[in-house]
């Protein structure tokens, strides 16, 4: 599983122009989830993002973690994270899981997150959506469940 975590101060999704999910302060995480993904990348990634801390402190040092500062995260399902560049010009995302697979992982870790105490608004696996953010800092990070 890979997860691209942006701090943010407000975020949303939109689904046909309609916003289906928003936070305020918190983090936007965009899921994709591999061919070769297990309950136990799901059980790593959440252990990783609810204990990450990199919110700042009262000494503007990033110390504290998501659940320290009240905040929510939007997670989004993002299959393009698994694109394969290394031939010609176009994406291929054969490495992405398929939906069978790749929804109930997805489920899983939304769910993981909601047991750590954070309040989690969603998009829609598979849909086109628009994705709107104030990236706080700006603090972006990867993660991979495969190079722990």
């Amino acid at each position: 599983m890979r997860v691209v975590i942006q701090r943010s101060k407000k975020a949303e999704v939109a689904i046909a122009g309609t916003v289906v999910g928003e936070i305020s302060k918190g983090l936007v995480l965009l899921v994709g989830i591999n061919e070769e993904d297990t309950q136990e990348d799901v059980d790593y990634l959440v252990g990783k993002i609810t204990k990450m801390r990199i919110f700042e402190d009262e000494n503007e040092k990033m110390n504290l973690a998501i659940t320290d500062v009240a905040g929510a995260i939007l997670s989004i399902s993002q299959f393009t994270l698994f694109a394969d560049t290394k031939k010609g010009n176009r994406p291929s995302f054969i490495k992405a899981a398929r939906p069978e697979q790749a929804i109930p992982l997805y489920e899983s870790f939304n769910q993981g997150l909601k047991e750590a105490g954070i309040t989690v608004s969603t998009g829609e696996f598979g849909a086109d959506m628009q994705v709107s953010l104030v990236n706080d800092g700006p603090v972006t990070i990867l993660l991979d469940s495969q190079a722990k």
